[in-house]
């Protein structure tokens, strides 16, 4: 139990599934100069929107790509311009003041995103750190992160501390599957079942080379660190940066009733989940 479940007392019948991870953007942005990767072609709200119309998803969460850098103008737009249907994560530096934190907040921003791929950490127990997370819990946001599994539990702790919740993308972004027999990955899964806020995104999962059946074995097993599917997101991932040519968003979205075929459960990480989380 989050302190977001006080926050809603019944769900909208508007809402008839949220994808929780997407991207938009144009070629002709600002790229950030640190980048591992940079799109040849447009992600456009209004094809995002397309994709949510023909497979019944009534709402999405943006997720600012690494590649923009802190720049969230782009995402922004769509954001006041699709208000009612988007919420939006962005990349900030942690000295952002609070005066720009309420203009996000007021735009629609849920959150911050901390992509940690092939990164060093920081020390987040810096009082800068410490600073920046507690504001983002004084407005409920979640602090977003895309990491490999292999240390998420040395250092999600020091974030935990300041009181924001915390959202790890895709699996945790395993290569080899989440194995109860890896002392990083058992820690990890230590942290899940202290009724840590930590939730987890099923999503993505071609990220980790898995298939639907390595999926389904790690959605087990993430399932059985929590003791229920309460803290579970999903997202289609669209679209579906350096993977483009080998998926799409009928293919996810089909993978993810695949992977979630009990429909109570389906309409928990589809509907519920995200719409405590996200303030749908």
């Amino acid at each position: 139990m989050t302190k977001h479940d006080s926050q809603i007392t019944h769900l909208s019948p508007l809402i008839t599934g949220i994808d929780t991870h997407a991207h938009l953007f144009r070629t002709d942005l600002p790229m950030a100069e640190q980048r591992r990767y940079a799109p040849e072609y447009n992600a456009l709200a209004e094809d995002f929107l397309d994709h949510l119309a023909k497979h019944n998803v009534s709402h999405g969460v943006l997720v600012q790509p690494s590649f923009l850098g802190t720049d969230n103008h782009f995402m922004l737009a769509a954001l006041r311009e699709h208000a009612t249907q988007l919420k939006g994560i962005a990349v900030v530096d942690p000295s952002i003041s609070d005066t720009e934190l309420d203009d996000l907040n007021a735009a629609g921003v849920v959150g911050i995103r901390l992509n940690l791929i092939k990164k060093p950490l920081e020390d987040y127990t810096a009082p800068l750190w410490q600073s920046f997370f507690s504001k983002l819990a004084q407005r409920n946001w979640v602090v977003e992160i895309q990491r490999e599994i292999d240390d998420l539990a040395s250092f999600l702790p020091a974030i935990l501390e300041s009181g924001v919740e915390i959202i790890v993308d895709h699996f945790g972004r395993t290569s080899t599957g989440i194995q109860v027999s890896n002392p990083a990955h058992q820690d990890f899964l230590d942290l899940l079942s202290s009724g840590a806020p930590i939730w987890t995104k099923v999503s993505a999962a071609y990220r980790c080379d898995a298939n639907l059946e390595q999926a389904q074995t790690m959605l087990a097993t993430l399932r059985s660190a929590y003791g229920h599917s309460e803290l579970l997101l999903w997202g289609s991932d669209w679209p579906h940066t350096q993977f483009e040519s080998q998926t799409d968003y009928p293919e996810q979205y089909q993978f993810m009733e695949a992977l979630l075929p009990n429909m109570d459960e389906r309409k928990q990480i589809l509907i519920t989940n995200p719409s405590k989380l996200f303030k749908f």
